[in-house]
């Protein structure tokens, strides 16, 4: 029993982190239908935002606040990388809207280039990000069954950002100038909405979920300029699996990834466990095309 509930855990842990990195994803892929390779490279701009303000609370701070330089990461890291992701829309990727193959090489070169300043800055090698004291530890459920402070905080961290998305993007008015734009751009102009006000902000918005989550995967082990390439074809496999433009479909499909491919390694090995996941999307998307929750608008009908 208690196998079974480290390993259901344990998939719910794979399935947060992947969820959190997925967010990002789904605003700049799934609502703005922008083919963003660069979005790895947002989530090591997060991380090496968390190692930054580490650095400047060591430097300045005595131990006892040291501990309270992470909340602050977290916000420094959603705002070093909105900036960028800002800047990155308005001479970028405003430009390439309608052209998915152009802007995919071209958000790929921009996560080449982002990888190389991260390389002179920072260096090659990987840094490590110190969690504060009150993450060290675990929560003992029963014997030989513990649930890391590190990883519930992660599962906190997810439900408050999807909880804020999800006002973001259905409860507030912004939110609904961005549904608009995403649905029927050229009716959304003709009654008075910026669209390119809010295609910045929106992309923005991604970019900085992807930095909250660079922050977060330093609490689970050290970070490199390459960190975000190994999360960003599982983010997209996420996105396309759960149903692009819906954020329901997100969780979903983090979570059944997770899961399963925790399950699958558990009986397998890591890389046939991952074959495996591959397969089970591949046979799914054969079922059902457009994931698990479609979008039905009139201008995808007409398609």
């Amino acid at each position: 029993m208690e196998i079974w509930v480290s390993q259901l855990f344990n998939g719910l842990s794979v399935s947060s982190i992947l969820l959190l990195i997925a967010l990002g994803l789904a605003v700049t892929f799934g609502l703005m239908r922008v083919i963003n390779m660069a979005h790895g490279e947002f989530i090591m701009i997060g991380a090496y935002g968390a190692y930054m303000t580490q650095q400047v609370f060591k430097s300045n701070f005595s131990t006892g606040l040291f501990d309270a330089y992470f909340p602050v990461a977290i916000l420094f890291s959603f705002a070093i990388a909105f900036a960028i992701g800002y800047l990155l829309e308005i001479t970028l990727i405003r430009f390439l809207y309608g052209r998915p193959l152009d802007s995919l090489l071209a958000t790929w070169g921009v996560g080449l280039m982002l990888q190389q300043l991260a390389r002179s800055i920072f260096g090659a090698p990987n840094v490590a990000v110190a969690s504060p004291s009150w993450l060290d530890g675990g929560l003992t459920i029963a014997s030989g069954v513990v649930f890391p402070y590190k990883r519930l905080f992660i599962f906190a961290l997810v439900a408050l950002c999807l909880f804020a998305m999800y006002l973001y993007i259905y409860r507030s008015a912004a939110g609904r100038r961005m549904r608009a734009v995403m649905q029927n751009r050229e009716m959304a102009a003709c009654l008075g909405i910026s669209t390119r006000r809010v295609d910045s902000f929106t992309f923005a918005i991604g970019s900085g979920i992807a930095g909250i989550a660079g922050c977060a995967l330093t609490l689970i082990g050290p970070i490199g300029p390459s960190i975000g390439t190994y999360y960003i074809v599982d983010a997209f496999m996420v996105v396309v699996l759960g149903g692009v433009g819906k954020l329901i479909g997100t969780v979903v499909g983090a979570l059944g990834i997770g899961v399963f491919n925790t399950l699958f390694e558990w009986g397998t090995n890591a890389s046939l466990g991952k074959v495996l996941v591959f397969l089970c999307i591949v046979a799914f998307l054969q079922w059902k095309p457009m994931g698990m929750f479609a979008v039905r608008t009139r201008s995808l009908d007409q398609n």
